[in-house]
Protein backbone atom coordinates (compact mmCIF):
# COMPACT_ATOMS: atom_id res chain seq x y z
CA UNK A 1 0.00 0.00 0.00
CA UNK A 2 1.23 3.31 -0.62
CA UNK A 3 2.84 5.73 2.30
CA UNK A 4 1.77 9.00 3.17
CA UNK A 5 2.35 11.08 6.26
CA UNK A 6 0.30 10.51 9.22
CA UNK A 7 -1.96 13.04 10.16
CA UNK A 8 -3.17 13.69 13.99
CA UNK A 9 -6.44 15.37 15.56
CA UNK A 10 -6.73 14.90 18.99
CA UNK A 11 -8.52 11.48 18.71
CA UNK A 12 -7.90 10.26 15.59
CA UNK A 13 -5.23 9.29 13.42
CA UNK A 14 -5.17 9.55 9.74
CA UNK A 15 -2.42 7.30 8.15
CA UNK A 16 -1.15 5.38 5.10
CA UNK A 17 -2.75 1.75 4.28
CA UNK A 18 -1.76 -1.39 5.81
CA UNK A 19 -2.18 -4.49 4.55
CA UNK A 20 -4.08 -5.74 7.80
CA UNK A 21 -6.57 -3.42 6.84
CA UNK A 22 -7.66 -5.19 3.77
CA UNK A 23 -9.97 -7.00 6.23
CA UNK A 24 -12.10 -4.17 8.09
CA UNK A 25 -12.27 -2.32 4.73
CA UNK A 26 -13.97 -5.57 3.01
CA UNK A 27 -16.40 -5.99 6.26
CA UNK A 28 -17.39 -2.09 6.48
CA UNK A 29 -17.81 -2.17 2.02
CA UNK A 30 -20.07 -5.27 2.81
CA UNK A 31 -22.23 -3.45 4.89
CA UNK A 32 -25.74 -2.89 3.58
CA UNK A 33 -26.06 0.22 5.97
CA UNK A 34 -22.65 1.46 5.24
CA UNK A 35 -23.27 1.17 1.49
CA UNK A 36 -26.63 2.37 1.35
CA UNK A 37 -26.17 5.44 -0.98
CA UNK A 38 -23.40 3.47 -2.80
CA UNK A 39 -24.96 1.39 -6.06
CA UNK A 40 -24.52 -1.71 -3.84
CA UNK A 41 -22.38 -3.11 -1.04
CA UNK A 42 -18.54 -4.06 -2.46
CA UNK A 43 -17.39 -8.69 -2.18
CA UNK A 44 -13.83 -8.86 -1.17
CA UNK A 45 -12.44 -8.68 -4.68
CA UNK A 46 -13.97 -5.38 -5.57
CA UNK A 47 -13.14 -3.71 -1.74
CA UNK A 48 -9.20 -4.94 -2.34
CA UNK A 49 -9.75 -3.63 -6.15
CA UNK A 50 -10.77 -0.25 -4.37
CA UNK A 51 -8.12 -0.18 -1.85
CA UNK A 52 -5.75 -0.72 -4.79
CA UNK A 53 -7.12 2.34 -6.83
CA UNK A 54 -6.81 4.28 -3.39
CA UNK A 55 -2.80 3.46 -3.40
CA UNK A 56 -2.58 4.30 -7.02
CA UNK A 57 -4.11 7.92 -6.07
CA UNK A 58 -1.75 8.36 -3.27
CA UNK A 59 0.98 7.16 -5.99
CA UNK A 60 -0.60 9.61 -8.68
CA UNK A 61 -1.30 13.09 -6.25
CA UNK A 62 0.52 12.34 -3.44
CA UNK A 63 -2.97 12.56 -1.54
CA UNK A 64 -5.80 10.58 -1.23
CA UNK A 65 -8.09 8.67 1.35
CA UNK A 66 -6.68 7.77 4.13
CA UNK A 67 -6.77 4.80 7.07
CA UNK A 68 -8.23 6.01 10.43
CA UNK A 69 -8.05 4.94 13.52
CA UNK A 70 -8.93 5.78 16.84
CA UNK A 71 -6.21 6.36 19.10
CA UNK A 72 -5.54 3.63 21.89
CA UNK A 73 -8.78 2.17 20.71
CA UNK A 74 -9.98 0.92 17.27
CA UNK A 75 -7.04 0.54 14.57
CA UNK A 76 -9.13 0.51 12.01
CA UNK A 77 -12.44 2.50 11.73
CA UNK A 78 -12.78 3.42 7.80
CA UNK A 79 -11.37 5.98 5.50
CA UNK A 80 -11.61 9.53 5.44
CA UNK A 81 -9.06 12.15 2.94
CA UNK A 82 -9.03 13.79 -0.69
CA UNK A 83 -9.54 12.58 -3.97
CA UNK A 84 -9.95 13.55 -7.44
CA UNK A 85 -12.69 12.18 -9.08
CA UNK A 86 -11.62 10.36 -11.86
CA UNK A 87 -14.87 11.06 -14.14
CA UNK A 88 -15.82 14.66 -15.58
CA UNK A 89 -19.11 16.73 -14.02
CA UNK A 90 -19.90 20.82 -14.50
CA UNK A 91 -18.02 21.38 -11.68
CA UNK A 92 -14.65 18.92 -12.46
CA UNK A 93 -11.72 18.63 -12.62
CA UNK A 94 -11.55 18.97 -8.39
CA UNK A 95 -10.56 17.60 -5.39
CA UNK A 96 -13.66 16.16 -3.02
CA UNK A 97 -13.22 15.40 0.67
CA UNK A 98 -14.38 11.91 1.17
CA UNK A 99 -15.45 9.51 4.33
CA UNK A 100 -16.51 5.96 4.80
CA UNK A 101 -16.82 5.09 8.46
CA UNK A 102 -17.70 1.49 9.84
CA UNK A 103 -21.09 1.63 11.58
CA UNK A 104 -20.17 0.90 15.10
CA UNK A 105 -18.02 4.16 14.57
CA UNK A 106 -21.15 6.41 13.45
CA UNK A 107 -22.66 9.32 15.56
CA UNK A 108 -19.16 10.27 17.37
CA UNK A 109 -18.31 13.19 15.22
CA UNK A 110 -15.10 11.07 13.74
CA UNK A 111 -16.11 11.70 10.63
CA UNK A 112 -16.41 15.34 10.90
CA UNK A 113 -12.68 15.32 12.97
CA UNK A 114 -11.19 13.89 10.57
CA UNK A 115 -12.64 15.42 7.60
CA UNK A 116 -11.61 18.47 9.08
CA UNK A 117 -8.30 17.52 9.31
CA UNK A 118 -8.14 16.69 5.69
CA UNK A 119 -9.49 19.83 4.11
CA UNK A 120 -6.84 21.72 6.94
CA UNK A 121 -4.09 19.18 4.70
CA UNK A 122 -5.97 20.14 1.56
CA UNK A 123 -5.92 24.06 2.47
CA UNK A 124 -3.08 24.44 4.07
CA UNK A 125 -0.21 21.78 2.84
CA UNK A 126 -1.43 21.33 -0.26
CA UNK A 127 -2.35 25.12 -0.99
CA UNK A 128 -5.25 24.43 -2.92
CA UNK A 129 -8.64 27.31 -3.46
CA UNK A 130 -11.07 25.18 -2.98
CA UNK A 131 -12.40 21.60 -1.82
CA UNK A 132 -16.17 19.87 -2.67
CA UNK A 133 -17.92 16.97 -0.96
CA UNK A 134 -21.13 15.44 -2.56
CA UNK A 135 -23.73 13.03 -1.62
CA UNK A 136 -27.58 11.27 -2.92
CA UNK A 137 -30.38 14.41 -1.28
CA UNK A 138 -31.16 11.78 1.28
CA UNK A 139 -27.70 11.39 2.64
CA UNK A 140 -28.51 13.81 6.24
CA UNK A 141 -25.93 11.95 7.86
CA UNK A 142 -23.49 13.43 5.41
CA UNK A 143 -24.85 16.42 4.95
CA UNK A 144 -24.66 17.22 8.50
CA UNK A 145 -21.04 16.64 8.45
CA UNK A 146 -20.34 18.92 5.37
CA UNK A 147 -23.17 21.58 7.12
CA UNK A 148 -20.80 21.38 10.19
CA UNK A 149 -17.79 22.18 8.08
CA UNK A 150 -19.06 24.82 6.88
CA UNK A 151 -19.72 23.58 3.31
CA UNK A 152 -22.34 24.94 1.15
CA UNK A 153 -24.71 24.02 -1.44
CA UNK A 154 -26.44 25.67 -4.02
CA UNK A 155 -29.64 23.91 -5.41
CA UNK A 156 -28.17 24.59 -8.78
CA UNK A 157 -25.49 22.78 -8.87
CA UNK A 158 -26.92 19.19 -8.20
CA UNK A 159 -25.95 16.68 -10.59
CA UNK A 160 -26.24 13.76 -12.24
CA UNK A 161 -23.29 11.31 -11.12
CA UNK A 162 -22.33 9.99 -14.20
CA UNK A 163 -21.55 6.55 -13.64
CA UNK A 164 -25.16 6.03 -13.03
CA UNK A 165 -27.78 5.67 -15.29
CA UNK A 166 -30.47 8.23 -15.29
CA UNK A 167 -33.20 6.14 -13.66
CA UNK A 168 -31.17 4.92 -11.12
CA UNK A 169 -32.36 6.65 -7.68
CA UNK A 170 -28.71 7.27 -6.50
CA UNK A 171 -28.65 9.24 -9.84
CA UNK A 172 -28.76 12.85 -8.11
CA UNK A 173 -26.80 14.56 -6.54
CA UNK A 174 -25.73 17.51 -4.80
CA UNK A 175 -22.71 19.54 -4.65
CA UNK A 176 -21.17 21.04 -1.37
CA UNK A 177 -18.07 23.76 -1.12
CA UNK A 178 -15.91 25.30 0.92
CA UNK A 179 -13.02 27.82 -0.71
CA UNK A 180 -10.16 27.90 1.10
CA UNK A 181 -10.07 31.57 2.59
CA UNK A 182 -14.39 30.71 4.35
CA UNK A 183 -11.92 27.34 5.73
CA UNK A 184 -9.30 30.26 7.18
CA UNK A 185 -12.01 32.65 8.41
CA UNK A 186 -13.91 29.26 10.22
CA UNK A 187 -10.64 28.31 11.87
CA UNK A 188 -10.55 32.23 13.60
Amino acid sequence: MARTAAIETARLRLRAWRNEDLEPFAALNADPAVMRYFPKPLDRTASDAQAARIAAHFERHGFGLWAVEVKGAAPFIGMVGLAVPPWTAPFTPCVEVGWRLAAAHWGQGYATEAAAAALDHGFGVLGLDEIVSFTVPANARSRAVMARLGMHSSPGEDFDHPRLVPDDPLCRHVLYRIRADEWRRRAR
